[in-house]
């Protein structure tokens, strides 16, 4: 998938799609065949070298923060404030974790995902326990953050109402033919 596209990955509830996000976020190794992302051959990376390329090149909801250098001027404060202002989380930037609604927990992984542009956003059903509203607004700014930034969004869901939000969409299925995904240089 070229730079900048954005890609809707389609399957029913338990077909892999998860796992799949976890071969190419490098979390687990393919058994068989070859897994290229961002240029890296992941199968030729140390458990390391996979890490350090998930933290700084992949925005993934559960990684360490190290993307500090492609913010610009802004500064992490400006960054998370910017963000969170755009999926209306604001006002709960220092509650509690366990104070905050499920999908206000969500939408915080979702800012930790996008800050700092990465190359390549991973979004496992981001949008799964927002109301229709808080979807539309975060729909909006990824598309806004892949366009101003040239990052290619893997999107995973078993929600096909979202396929139109996306440059392509390809189901899960088709996958078992060989199909390659996402491509292109760090």
């Amino acid at each position: 998938m070229a730079p900048g596209r954005r890609l809707f990955l389609h399957g029913p509830s338990g077909s892999g799609k998860t796992t799949l996000l976890s071969v190419i976020s490098g979390i687990l190794l393919a058994q068989e065949g070859e897994v290229r992302v961002l240029g890296h051959d992941l199968k030729r990376l140390s458990l390391s070298a996979r890490d350090i390329l998930r933290g700084s090149e992949i925005g993934y909801i559960f990684q360490n923060f190290k993307r500090r250098s492609r913010m610009g001027a802004l500064s992490l404060s400006e960054e998370v404030h910017r963000i969170a202002s755009r999926l209306d989380i604001h006002a709960n930037l220092d509650a509690a974790v366990t104070r905050l609604s499920t999908g206000q927990q969500q939408r915080v992984a979702i800012a930790r995902a996008i800050i700092g542009s990465p190359p390549l956003v991973i979004a496992d059903e981001p949008t799964s326990s927002l109301d229709a509203d808080r979807r539309d607004a975060f729909l909006a700014l990824l598309t806004e953050m892949i366009v101003e930034t040239q990052s290619t969004l893997l999107f995973v869901s078993h929600d096909l109402s979202l396929a139109p939000h996306f440059d392509e969409s390809l189901s899960l299925a088709s996958l078992n033919r060989g199909r390659t995904i996402v491509q292109g240089a760090a």
